[in-house]
């Protein structure tokens, strides 16, 4: 059947995957990934052969539009990303808002995704949040990106690289004050990590332990 599913991987422990996205990636006629090295190793390790179309953020305009043609002539083809769920700060959206313009079919094979794990990890109010993705590099512009969200009741999420995580945290400090919030880290793998308190308190702690790996920013909404 022609149709494009969006797969979601595990976001570090493979046995996370789920039955339903195996089966979807044995039956479908292509896989089309955000790294096809990546996903490469992945398939290898579920013993599952399928042509692999590159898909991310630099041709995603491109290879959407070779997607958009395999389905319309008959074929399936399963998006996958990194880790995690495709379209959640990572290649799919434009897809699939593509595919809906089209009329063509559209379905997802739900699983892991780090913004969920952290927020319930956190201990913060999880039932209204605000998830942000990543945000801009330079301070000046983060601040103003920080403060669109500086009166909302709602609990924060960010992701963020380790070589700006300081940086990140600082500019927080800066527009939220010194709120509770949470840092998670390789969530699901072997040296998964939480640390709780206040964003002075994991600004410090970030000072004393070199970040590695992406981390996700969960912090405590206006009171």
């Amino acid at each position: 059947m022609s149709i494009l599913y969006l797969v979601a991987t595990p976001i570090g422990n493979l046995a996370d995957i789920s039955l339903r996205a195996l089966e979807t990636l044995r039956a479908v006629d292509y896989v089309a990934s955000e790294d096809t090295r990546k996903t490469g190793r992945l398939l290898q390790h579920f013993e599952i052969k399928k042509p692999q179309i590159a898909f991310h953020e630099h041709n995603e305009e491109k290879a959407g539009r070779r997607i958009i043609e395999l389905i319309t002539a008959g074929q399936s083809v399963a998006v996958v990303t990194n880790a995690g769920t495709p379209g959640v700060s990572d290649p799919g959206f434009t897809l699939v808002r593509r595919a809906i313009e089209e009329g063509l079919p559209v379905t997802m094979i739900p699983g892991a995704t780090a913004v969920i794990m952290a927020l319930v990890l956190s201990g913060l109010p999880a039932h209204s949040f605000t998830f942000r993705g990543f945000p801009p590099r330079k301070s000046g512009k983060r601040q103003r990106f920080l403060a669109v969200d500086q009166d909302s009741p709602h609990t924060l999420i960010f992701y963020e690289s380790p070589h700006r995580l300081q940086g990140f945290l600082q500019d927080a400090i800066a527009v939220y004050g010194d709120r509770p919030a949470t840092l998670a880290n390789e969530l699901t793998k072997l040296y998964e990590s939480v640390q709780r308190g206040s964003l002075s308190e994991l600004l410090a702690f970030v000072a004393a332990n070199e970040p590695r790996g992406e981390y996700v920013v969960v912090i405590s909404g206006s009171q």
